[in-house]
């Protein structure tokens, strides 16, 4: 039997809907997840985590293969600098490492920003905290779950940068 993912450990403890998906292999694109998931991939959402400071940490959610706008989101958080988190600070802040990040069951409370385009799908798939497995859930239910995050427009797309 499959180990059960942290995140769908924490979804449980604050009883949202959702259900664990185990792809079969590795997973080496959005395309192939969204296809074995039988999603579209505007439906995957990937948890993106940026360094605001030496300690200070945002999560950004963003639909697909949306690009974040470095410009958009430095204005958001009204900050002139912020950097990608490197793979280790990945693994130390959320305990994932990268390609199984999400936002649920991380060690410590982080500030979490849902780029718009995530609640434009009736469902989505995060990480889970486990490589090779995702959770789907309603993306009502994400926002529910994430009562703190805060939505914004992040995405490339939405913004003329």
């Amino acid at each position: 039997m499959a180990e059960t993912p942290p995140a769908s450990l924490a979804l449980g403890k604050l009883r949202i809907p959702h259900r664990v998906f185990y792809h079969a292999g590795p997973v080496n694109s959005l395309e192939q997840a969204a296809q074995e998931r039988g999603q579209r991939i505007q439906q995957v959402v990937r948890s993106i985590l940026f360094r605001l400071s030496e300690d200070e940490y945002v999560m950004v959610l963003m639909a697909g293969p949306s690009q974040v706008s470095w410009k958009a989101l430095r204005k958001y958080l009204g900050q002139s600098r912020v950097s990608m988190a490197s793979e280790e600070e990945v693994l130390a802040v959320t305990g994932y490492r990268i390609g199984a990040v999400g936002p649920f069951g991380l060690p410590r409370k982080l500030r979490v920003l849902i780029d718009s385009s995530v609640l434009a799908e009736e469902e989505v798939s995060i990480g889970s905290g486990i490589r090779g497995t995702t959770v789907i859930l309603k993306s009502v239910d994400l926002q529910r779950g994430l009562k703190d995050a805060e939505v914004v427009s992040l995405s490339d797309s939405q913004n003329s940068a």
